[in-house]
């Protein structure tokens, strides 16, 4: 069995990379589809249906387009810059993440509906490359 786990863990060594890329596309994409839904700017539905100021609504769908596009962006500028942008940008991705939380589903604390809904995987995703950042 240890040499088994050896041979896969060799094998897949070759692949470490790719997990980590997957997800950091998975999730600026996921954050790029979620604010062209808000767009044109200020986006009613924020407005109305949150009583958001335009200007916050604004920021928050402008929040969302960029921390997308850095997150995919980053892991291409192989220097601290692309660290410090990733680390930025899952900062963001933690802080849109926890107050879409606060602000629309607070009813969701702490219910099986949090741990099963698209919200919390992107807050962690968020969280992961904020700690993460560049580094292997």
């Amino acid at each position: 069995m240890k040499n088994f786990d050896k041979k896969i863990d060799s094998y897949l060594r070759n692949f470490e990379a790719l997990a980590s890329l997957s997800l950091r596309f998975i999730l600026g994409l996921a954050f790029i589809i979620y604010a062209s839904k808000k767009f044109p700017l200020p986006p009613e539905g924020l407005v109305e249906y949150y009583d958001l100021h335009p200007m916050l609504a604004s920021t928050v769908a402008l929040s969302e387009l960029f921390s997308g596009i850095i997150i995919i962006i980053a892991a291409f500028i192989k220097n601290p810059l692309g660290n410090i942008l990733t680390r930025l940008a899952g900062l963001n991705i933690v802080l849109l993440m926890s107050s879409i939380l606060v602000v629309a589903h607070s009813d969701w604390f702490i219910t099986t509906k949090l741990f099963s809904s698209v919200q919390i995987f992107l807050l962690v995703s968020g969280f992961y490359f904020f700690i993460k950042g560049n580094k292997k």
